[in-house]
């Protein structure tokens, strides 16, 4: 009895794409840009790289730019901040701070941590971890 794979049983079946013929399936026909790009990819890939590459640098500069206050707006917000501050010696909370200027908290610290560092203003943690902000030279004793 003949085995089931025989070879002389796959012959007499038909099995589509083992034929004798050497022909190309119809799906197979490529417009002409994938073979303009299949030519040109040692080009056109590293361009496009170079297109994403620049893309992700000007957001990236665009985002920095638009998070940072030029030196006139600093300096009257630096300015609001100092007068505010006077008028509480014993110092403001950054919460109570930020709703008097009318800054959003992080632009305000980012300016609060600038005037710490040129020596304006200073700042210590109360117990409830709330940091408390004052001139320095005005107000109690120096923490």
């Amino acid at each position: 009895m003949p085995s089931l794979f025989s070879p002389s049983l796959l012959a007499l079946v038909p099995i589509p794409g083992l034929g004798t013929s050497l022909e190309k399936p119809a799906s197979s026909v490529d417009p002409n840009y994938f073979e303009m790009l299949e030519r040109n990819s040692h080009i056109v890939y590293p361009a496009l790289a170079m297109v994403v590459l620049g893309l992700i640098a000007a957001a990236i500069l665009q985002a920095a730019k638009a998070q940072d206050m030029d030196g006139a707006v600093k300096a009257e917000f630096k300015k609001l901040i100092v007068d505010e501050l006077r008028r509480y010696p014993a110092g403001l909370e950054t919460p109570a701070l930020a709703s008097a200027t009318g800054l959003d908290r992080s632009k305000l610290v980012r300016l609060l941590d600038q005037m710490q560092q040129d020596g304006v203003i200073i700042s210590h943690i109360t117990t409830q971890r709330q940091t408390v902000w004052r001139v320095k030279g005005v107000g109690g004793a120096a923490y």
